[in-house]
């Protein structure tokens, strides 16, 4: 199976954003939702940033604080020797019974007329501003539903994570909708088409005693009000997608059914791309899917980054034959590659 890499990846890195405040640095730009407006292309990324560190023995810690009554950002300090302290995982910081981001999340759009070179707006798009935003907002996809885009997205604070709405007409003005689906819930998009008069989301529930972080599917009357979940897909012991899986780009409709574009990962947190054929009518029947990944981390900027070992996408563009899969690389920054709709089916095995 042909997979065309952009040449100008890494499209956008965290050195091409300008961060929100002075004082702050722009760590990670990356995970997408994309879709085509008018004649451009727009990235919806999110935006990893941190407040800069002049005293390597601190540990700084951005949050969103409500006790005034209103979102304030405000930067927790602890000594990097406190007792308790777990600083092994780039990513957060841990005590016992608690835990924190190294950065916080927001929302920008990213700006293109040909999909590979872009211009990264100024100020934020979205930013965490409601309390189950307060640890930041992280991995949305984007879905057009007649004139209204809807975006999914994942609300973090030390309440959970939890799946949250957000919609726009124009990407200029947004409304919040809250929360989806409580917590634990990650890897939520909205199907663009009604199926059998509802509205259907993927998502992924982490359950912590049975289970494991597996693909549901669940449909609604009114995008906000949730039922009738079904178990979609699971994860595979002993392989490439032997610790998690979950949604990725936004699912689009194929001769054959709904062809998803969805990440996996080891329990050793590699992270790879895999496709699924959905059935057109039950999305939650899987018909046919990859046994081995459709993209995995070869490229340097996917090897080497932020999280070694990386791509997972939020969004694609569908041209004809040519899906056009935006992902984050290292967690650190956002590319493309081009594949075949044919080719990817034809890659994929039969279910069942």
């Amino acid at each position: 199976m042909r997979i065309e890499r952009y040449p100008e990846n890494p499209l956008v890195k965290p050195s091409d954003v300008k961060p929100t405040y002075d004082n702050y640095e722009v760590i990670c730009a990356f995970n997408a939702g994309v879709i085509e407006f008018k004649d451009e292309i727009l990235m919806l990324m999110r935006v990893a940033e941190r407040p800069i560190n002049h005293q390597p023995d601190m540990v700084l810690i951005p949050i969103v604080d409500f006790q005034a009554g209103t979102a304030v950002q405000k930067v927790l300090s602890f000594s990097s020797t406190t007792e308790g302290i777990n600083l092994d995982d780039p990513r957060v910081v841990q005590f016992p019974g608690t835990i924190y981001l190294t950065s916080i999340s927001h929302f920008r759009i990213a700006r293109s007329k040909d999909g590979r070179h872009f211009t990264v707006d100024e100020k934020p798009a979205i930013n965490p501003d409601q309390e189950y935003e307060s640890y930041g907002i992280e991995d949305p996809r984007i879905t057009q539903i007649d004139d209204t885009y809807y975006v999914v997205y994942k609300g973090v604070a030390a309440t959970g994570i939890t799946q949250c709405l957000a919609s726009t007409k124009d990407f200029a003005t947004w409304e919040k909708h809250g929360v989806i689906l409580p917590p634990e819930n990650m890897d939520g998009l909205l199907f663009p088409a009604k199926i059998d008069g509802k509205y259907a989301m993927i998502h992924r529930p982490n359950p912590r005693f049975i289970g494991s972080p597996n693909m549901w599917i669940g449909y609604s009357d009114d995008l906000l009000h949730w039922g009738d979940h079904k178990f979609m897909l699971g994860v595979a012991e002993g392989t490439w997608e032997g610790g998690r899986l979950g949604g990725g780009a936004v699912p689009f409709m194929t001769e054959r059914g709904w062809l998803e574009i969805y990440h996996a990962a080891t329990p050793g947190d590699r992270y790879c791309l895999g496709a699924v054929l959905l059935d057109a009518e039950r999305p939650e029947n899987v018909i046919a899917k990859s046994d081995e990944p459709i993209l995995e981390p070869e490229a340097p900027y996917e090897v080497h980054g932020f999280k070694d070992n990386v791509v997972f996408t939020c969004g694609a563009v569908v041209r004809d034959d040519t899906v056009t899969i935006y992902y984050g690389a290292a967690d650190e920054s956002m590319c493309a590659a081009d594949l075949s709709v044919k080719e990817i089916l034809d890659h994929l095995k039969p279910v069942g």
